[in-house]
């Protein structure tokens, strides 16, 4: 459109410029996910090929944005933070949306053909967050979820009561109103002798998709440091700014199904707090 008769389209644009010096989460969560499970025929409480699908298409935004420095999936909804004070609302938007299409996600990987026609078509919700960059604000508020693994424990026990304890859905909820974990817990085991402990991590603990640097040993660096750091407003030139930006680019993105609620994740990785690039994983 650049130097054609089409170009005053431009003076319509209004900029939306995201706040400096703030955590940025694009939150995609599904839209209608109740008929999609129906038209899909998803398998419940979870859908593996369904999951699979999503981190692909995680992983293709992560590895294509330098600037998205985690993302967290679970159900039918990602989380990305990145924390670059130069984009712009619309233009973020309009980044991750791309990738999270299938058609264009899966044009560059093998996977089955099932695969590709998962969500052809269907919309998804797409909103951002900015989050204050202090230490009252941490991922532990918003990006990381602990209600991912009570939702999957909630979802496994009531679907073990419809599929395999033939109640119905009002039943089953009659059944685990009030119940904590414990409960559930022995749900499963006595009735149906499913030990929740052995259910795949993906299901329990979600996906995080992030670049695999040299873990760092906790007691090396300071948090309350780092957290002091996050106050202040993020300077840094050009130069360093496209450096940073290369060596995220060179970093080999993986996605796991790990415990993201307790620090210590955090700690091993501050690279997802602070930003910053880390080492290069030594070789084996």
């Amino acid at each position: 459109m650049a130097n054609s008769k089409f170009e005053y389209v431009r003076s319509f644009e209004q900029p939306d410029q995201l706040l400096p010096n703030t955590w940025i989460v694009v939150r995609i969560d599904g839209r209608a996910f109740t008929k999609v499970c129906a038209k899909y025929d998803f398998q419940k409480p979870n859908d593996r090929r369904a999951l699979d699908l999503m981190n692909v298409a995680a992983m293709a935004v992560v590895n294509d944005l330098p600037e998205i420095v985690v993302a967290y999936g679970v159900s039918d909804e990602y989380r990305c933070k990145t924390c670059s004070p130069q984009l712009d609302t619309h233009k973020l938007i309009i980044s991750v949306s791309s990738f999270t299409n299938p058609a264009t996600c899966l044009s560059d990987v093998q996977v089955g053909q099932h695969h590709r026609l998962f969500f052809h078509g269907e919309l998804r919700v797409f909103m951002v967050h900015l989050l204050p960059r202090y230490a009252t604000i941490l991922p532990s508020t918003y990006v990381r979820w602990p209600g991912g693994h009570i939702n999957n424990l909630y979802n496994t026990a009531f679907w073990s009561l419809v599929q395999l304890g033939g109640l119905d859905n009002q039943n089953a909820e009659k059944t685990l109103a009030g119940t904590l974990a414990a409960d559930k817990n022995e749900i499963l085991f006595s009735r149906f002798h499913i030990n929740y402990n052995n259910e795949p991590e993906i299901y329990k603990k979600g996906s995080v998709v992030f670049r695999d640097y040299e873990l760092v040993d906790p007691g090396s660096h300071s948090v309350a440091a780092e957290m002091d750091d996050l106050a202040e407003p993020i300077t840094q030139s050009k130069t360093q700014i496209e450096k940073d930006k290369k060596r995220r680019a060179k970093a080999r993105v993986v996605v796991k199904h790990l415990d993201i609620i307790k620090d210590d994740f955090w700690d091993r990785r501050p690279w997802i707090l602070s930003n910053k690039p880390g080492k290069a994983p030594k070789e084996t």
